[in-house]
């Protein structure tokens, strides 16, 4: 149980909906996260007053959940928010995601309190490839360029020469000397669809996976396709099912102006210049939170509504609430990790088009 002092309650009225306990006497730690806060109206004003006293930002993934990005001061992936975090006047930054995002977000924002709800909140596809597996694979490859997605840890990034976001990968990669091989990491379906557009031979990828991306698969996306024959098709290039999507526009079984593979601002941009009524979106289902806000009269579903990151879901009410009451989790990047890791971000940067992140 965590227990808070008489100074970090709720002030003036300020008790938990439905018993004396107030809301910070309520949360509690299990397995699956902090639990035991339900994001009320009090709530809200209680992040909203902690987040003024902390001088705080909240920054929010796509993938949160809705009462997550609801309260937050800005929602979007996770390099847009690392850049909104470096130009944020506040002091804190509470990052509402997985860990790498908040790592990502210290890299950037190196002289601030960059914290994050639950550091166990880990992600399947950076912990593909720790640093040794890179070094190793490195050493496989002399003379190599190493391009790494952004959902990769701090220490892989210190190793990277160039980063990449799933809207840039095409462009990174492009840029490269054609002589020169190229080591892509941590997702083989990402690096699948940069090398089939590319037509890139000397390029090597890593077998990594996001775990809720890979079990979006074709068979789901094919059936749902043809029976919404009306729809657009909005397909995340880390799912497994993104060569499924080409496969039908180019046999016709889907008109191919109507399959769209996107990173998760892309797909925001896209919603608001979608031309049917429905579109089928091929990736973590917070992400039908945002877009359902950017385009109201659309009906977006997704192509496997079972497609939830439990890690993402480990930010709750109560896990922010406890991270604003107690200063908790902070994120700590040291700093010559932090520096190379920002040197392969700002490559990519000045390379142009960095978009949106994963």
């Amino acid at each position: 149980m965590y227990a808070a002092s008489r100074s970090d309650t709720l002030r003036g009225g300020g008790r938990a909906t439905g018993g004396p306990m107030t809301f910070a006497g309520r949360v509690t730690d299990g397995p699956s996260g902090f639990s035991g806060v339900e994001a009320t109206p009090e709530w809200v004003q209680e992040i909203k007053r902690l987040a003024r006293e902390r001088n705080a930002t909240i920054l929010a993934h796509n993938y949160q959940l809705p009462e997550i990005q609801d309260v937050a001061d800005h929602v979007g992936d996770s390099l847009a928010l690392s850049r909104i975090a470096a130009e944020a006047p506040e002091d804190t930054i509470v990052f509402c995601g997985v860990h790498f995002m908040a790592e990502t977000a210290k890299i950037l924002s190196p002289e601030k309190t960059v914290l994050i709800p639950d550091q166990r909140a880990g992600c399947s596809l950076a912990d593909s490839i720790t640093a040794d597996d890179l070094r190793a694979w490195k050493a496989e490859h002399p003379g190599a360029v190493v391009v790494s997605y952004v959902n990769t840890t701090a220490a892989v990034k210190a190793l990277t020469d160039i980063c990449c976001t799933s809207s840039n990968a095409v462009d990174v990669v492009a840029s490269i000397d054609p002589d020169r091989e190229v080591l892509f990491l941590p997702d083989q379906f990402l690096g699948a669809h940069v090398k089939r557009v590319t037509g890139r031979e000397n390029m090597h990828i890593w077998a990594g996976e996001c775990h809720v991306h890979a079990g979006i698969n074709g068979d789901e996306l094919t059936e749902q396709a043809r029976s919404h024959p009306d729809a657009e098709l909005f397909v995340h290039p880390e799912c497994g099912c993104a060569t499924s999507a080409l496969y039908l526009a180019g046999e016709g079984a889907f008109p191919a102006d109507r399959v769209h593979i996107l990173s998760t601002g892309g797909m925001i941009d896209a919603a608001r210049a979608a031309r049917s009524n429905q579109v089928l979106v091929a990736t973590e289902v917070g992400m039908l939170h945002q877009l359902r806000r950017a385009a109201p009269g659309i009906d977006f579903q997704a192509v496997n509504d079972r497609a939830s990151c439990k890690y993402m879901k480990m930010i709750t009410p109560a896990a922010l609430l406890r991270c604003l009451v107690e200063n908790r989790d902070e994120v700590h990047v040291d700093p010559e990790t932090a520096a190379l890791g920002r040197t392969s971000v700002r490559r990519m940067i000045a390379i142009g088009n960095s978009g949106g992140g994963e």
